[in-house]
């Protein structure tokens, strides 16, 4: 797990470097875009000595990193507020959206992947796999557009942008979860099912049948676990993927989450805000992998992190 953090942490210095180099590395074009571009070349100098922009390039790199590492995140252009609190502010409610979603789509697509893989090639199994197809063939502006149709403009049983002006509300809630979980339910529902089959058609759940084990017993103590292995993989990809899903969703219903903000960002080229966004989703990516690593130890407790004894071995021979 110490290696596994290890290299965590050297892979969020590298994106931060890369992020940084990308960003800042053009000192003009950071005054016109923090400055705007109607500033004189006068107002720009005196902004870039003041600033320490003249410094050496790694020189401010190291400086940004403290800054960023003690929580001083600057103030943003666009918003003219902090961006530690704009962040953390959009990220819950961003988070709010994407762990309504996983409560939909998790079970959802468990269940039927599972059901499906008992059955393999049952007309059941057939069914989810159209399913499964058709959601995952459609991209989620297209979906977005699609359900907006049907419940807004057609029934008119939910409203057609989720701002949460008033408060929270569970009817702006709907459309954005049904919009986010639509496409990972048929993908995860697929994974689950293939994972499933395999496991069913192993020689200790074939003995298991043989001797006459409910079918239940032998999903539960047995395939089930196994099984989900390779799902808990899918799941916690999606969670990184959700970020980038949640822009499109989130700027479809107007949505005021982390979607937004970069998007905004991007827009405006707030330069110290997309830093800040784009290190905060190196942060999610670099979480998930390790909740997925031991999500693994859990289902499996055969996958180590250490090394293996004869790699520990060879290490200690002269």
């Amino acid at each position: 797990m110490a290696r596994k953090i290890a290299v965590a942490a050297a892979t969020m210095l590298a994106v931060s470097f890369l992020v940084f180099l990308a960003l800042e590395v053009n000192v003009d074009d950071v005054a016109v875009k923090v400055l705007g571009q109607f500033s004189t070349p006068d107002q720009r100098a005196a902004w870039l000595l003041e600033n320490g922009y003249r410094d050496p390039f790694l020189l401010r790199y190291g400086r940004w990193l403290v800054r960023f590492l003690s929580g001083d995140w600057g103030i943003s252009t666009y918003y003219r507020a902090p961006i530690a609190q704009l962040v953390v502010s959009r990220f819950e409610a961003s988070l709010l959206l994407a762990g309504s979603a996983l409560l939909v789509m998790v079970p959802t697509a468990l269940f039927l992947g599972v059901l499906a893989g008992m059955r393999s090639g049952s007309l059941l199994d057939r069914g989810v796999s159209i399913f499964s197809i058709l959601t995952t063939s459609i991209p989620d502006f297209a979906s977005a557009v699609f359900l907006s149709a049907i419940f807004v403009f057609w029934l008119g049983w939910l409203p057609g942008a989720s701002t949460m002006l008033l408060g929270f509300s569970l009817k702006e809630l709907i459309l954005p979860v049904l919009v986010l979980s639509l496409f990972s339910t048929g993908y995860l529902a697929r994974i689950t099912r293939a994972s499933m089959a395999e496991v069913m058609s192993t020689h200790y759940v074939r003995t298991a049948r043989l001797k006459g084990a409910p079918l239940s017993r032998i999903v539960l103590r047995h395939a089930l676990r196994n099984a989900l292995i390779a799902p808990i993989t899918v799941i916690m990809l999606q969670i990184p993927w959700m970020l980038s899903g949640v822009i499109v969703v989130e700027v479809f219903f107007a949505y005021k989450g982390f979607g937004t903000l970069l998007y905004d960002a991007a827009l405006n080229s707030d330069v110290y805000l997309i830093e800040a966004c784009a290190m905060a989703s190196v942060l999610v990516v670099v979480v998930t992998q390790i909740l997925s690593d031991i999500a693994y130890t859990w289902l499996n407790p055969r996958i180590s992190f250490s090394a293996p004894p004869s790699e520990k071995g060879a290490r200690a021979q002269p």
